[in-house]
């Protein structure tokens, strides 16, 4: 992306850590301006000392908060310029199956992982749109492409962001605006070191970042990694009811 970087302006949600943290990183090395959000002032504070002071600005947000969203959305443009590249990254997730199934625990992750990106979008679009440009990425999951035992919340959230982002894709190219699906498997995290069971294909956050500045840089709709378990997910994804939940209830960890 360094042929596109200068006097060009990024927004990165979910920065203070994993992914997004490395992407400002990666981004500000090339010269981007990066606007980064998160909601941990400390950890935007120690990724602006690490970097480069003129080009990570940092900006604390809860996303969840639309108020806060339309806020920070309009500082950026004031303080740094009109955004150029957006990478709605933030999300979370709390595993959930059917014996621990929680009304709160749903509520929390869609309120995240779903109407954080959507509250990012109804900022977004509108400005891309009547300049007819600009692109976003929205961080979904591998996770979202069919139901995972464990993840009935979040496998949830991110397969109703893969569906948002199918829908407004060919609109959004009607009007010169790039809509990119980011789609990880295991990426090494301080997220994922959570998790209790192991993580196949797990990658380095730094290798996660090198698919997706690639990713960014052409012209698919996906940014699907690692290869591997993409495939297998994408195979999950066409397998026929039967199979799939044969294969699944395998999953399914004895109490």
């Amino acid at each position: 992306m360094s042929d596109r970087a200068p006097g060009r302006v990024a927004w990165i949600t979910g920065a203070g850590k994993g992914i997004g943290r490395e992407l400002a990183r990666r981004l500000a090395s090339e010269g981007w301006v990066v606007a980064v959000s998160a909601r941990t002032e400390g950890d935007l504070a120690s990724l602006v000392a690490e970097c480069a002071p003129a080009r990570i600005v940092a900006m604390p947000l809860d996303v969840t908060d639309l108020a806060a969203t339309a806020r920070t959305v309009s500082e950026i443009d004031s303080q740094c310029g009109p955004i150029d590249l957006a990478i709605l990254n933030a999300g979370t997730h709390t595993p959930m199956g059917a014996g621990d199934f929680s009304v709160e625990t749903v509520s929390n992750l869609m309120d995240t992982n779903l109407m954080g990106t959507v509250n990012g979008l109804s900022q977004l679009l509108p400005r891309f749109i009547e300049r007819k440009k600009g692109q976003v990425a929205v961080v979904a999951s591998l996770a979202g492409y069919r139901g995972l035992p464990g993840a009935a919340a979040y496998g949830a959230s991110k397969a109703a962001l893969i569906n948002m982002c199918e829908a407004l894709r060919p609109e959004l190219e009607g009007h010169g605006v790039r809509l990119t699906l980011i789609n990880p498997g295991f990426v090494d995290t301080p997220l994922t070191r959570r998790n209790d069971f192991p993580m196949p294909f797990l990658i380095s956050t730094e290798k996660a970042v090198d698919h997706i500045i690639r990713g960014l840089n052409g012209d698919a709709f996906e940014i699907a990694f690692p290869w591997r378990f993409a495939a297998l997910m994408k195979v999950l994804r066409i397998l026929p009811d039967r199979m799939f939940l044969a294969l699944t209830r395998r999953m399914v960890r004895d109490e």
